[in-house]
């Protein structure tokens, strides 16, 4: 009886994993990763790129501390991810925007109206560079047929006193509390008037997202002795078959070139800024078969002898 008693719960813990959610499943990658720290990182979405893959979604992360969620960027599909991830949308305070590119805040709007039906009811302070303010004043007019409707029908608060954008131009201390201290540095992503790479120090440690950008030294300044940098990576041999069906295709690589770090690079950078783990995130080309993790890893380590993870979407570090 003893032996089938454990067979049985054997069995259940084997189909349990087997149809475990798809967030648990993908935190559970990082294989010899330090305990679960206070200040928890979620890699929503870790694709360069707007155009909508199979595999991999275009850039968010989430940075969870004490229970508070900071997101940074918003894909498309950003909400879905969270909820994957384990992140209840009501309890959405901050959100972070590096620069207005769609892969990189094509959800934005939709993040806030989304949390709002899940439940929420508090403040939402979001920030980011110009235009912000007319980006989130224009999507809550264009939304205001659903709003409308849902607080007469449904009981909830009106959303549009509930959302705060900030407009940020210049490096320095964008939010401090009882859980993160927030830094921004503006970084060089060019025909972008100001892209920003933040800075996220926690009860336990610092976390640095690049935002898109090629070689930056305000980055390299701004990640010194970071515990994370999740910084952009490019494989340059992949550029040419990720423009071919372009018809401006020799314009798109030049903008692809130019905007973005070769992964040897971001190598040179986490080195200068001492960092002890780098995150390849962001990964242009993002589906592109002949790219292993391995080659990845390879082209990183040839100038950084730290900890490197080529990033997964819903990866927890």
């Amino acid at each position: 009886m003893t032996n089938r008693r454990a067979f049985l719960l054997g069995a259940g813990a084997m189909i349990s994993g087997a149809f475990a959610p798809i967030g648990a499943r993908a935190r559970a990658q990082v294989i010899g990763s330090p305990p679960r720290s206070r200040t928890r990182l979620i890699l929503l979405g870790t694709g360069g790129g707007p155009r909508p893959r199979k595999t991999v979604m275009s850039t968010a992360q989430v940075i969870i501390a004490n229970d508070v969620p900071y997101v940074i960027d918003c894909a498309n599909g950003v909400s879905r991810q969270l909820v994957l991830a384990g992140v209840s949308l009501a309890k959405i305070r901050h959100v972070f925007i590096t620069h207005h590119h769609s892969d990189h805040n094509a959800d934005y709007g939709t993040l806030l109206l989304l949390a709002w039906v899940s439940g929420l009811r508090t403040r939402v302070d979001t920030w980011g560079p110009p235009p912000l303010e007319k980006i989130t004043r224009l999507f809550l007019e264009m939304s205001a047929p659903d709003i409308d409707v849902r607080i007469a029908d449904e009981g909830r608060v009106p959303l549009v006193p509930l959302i705060h954008p900030h407009e940020l131009t210049q490096n320095g201390l964008v939010w401090q509390d009882d859980n993160v201290k927030v830094t921004a540095a503006i970084v060089e992503h060019p025909l972008v008037p100001t892209a920003f790479a933040y800075r996220f120090d926690g009860p336990d440690r610092s976390i640095v997202i690049s935002g898109d950008t090629h070689r930056s030294d305000n980055l390299v300044r701004l990640a010194q002795g970071a515990d994370v940098l999740v910084h952009e990576a490019m494989w340059v041999p992949g550029v040419d078959r990720l423009v071919a069906a372009s018809p401006n295709s020799t314009t798109l690589k030049k903008h692809i070139i130019d905007s973005h770090t070769p992964v040897e690079e971001v190598g040179q950078v986490a080195t200068a800024a001492g960092v002890k783990t780098l995150v390849l995130s962001h990964l242009v080309p993002a589906d592109d078969e002949r790219l292993t993790d391995q080659m990845w890893i390879d082209l990183a380590a040839a100038n950084f002898k730290g900890r490197i993870v080529v990033a997964k979407d819903l990866m927890e570090m």
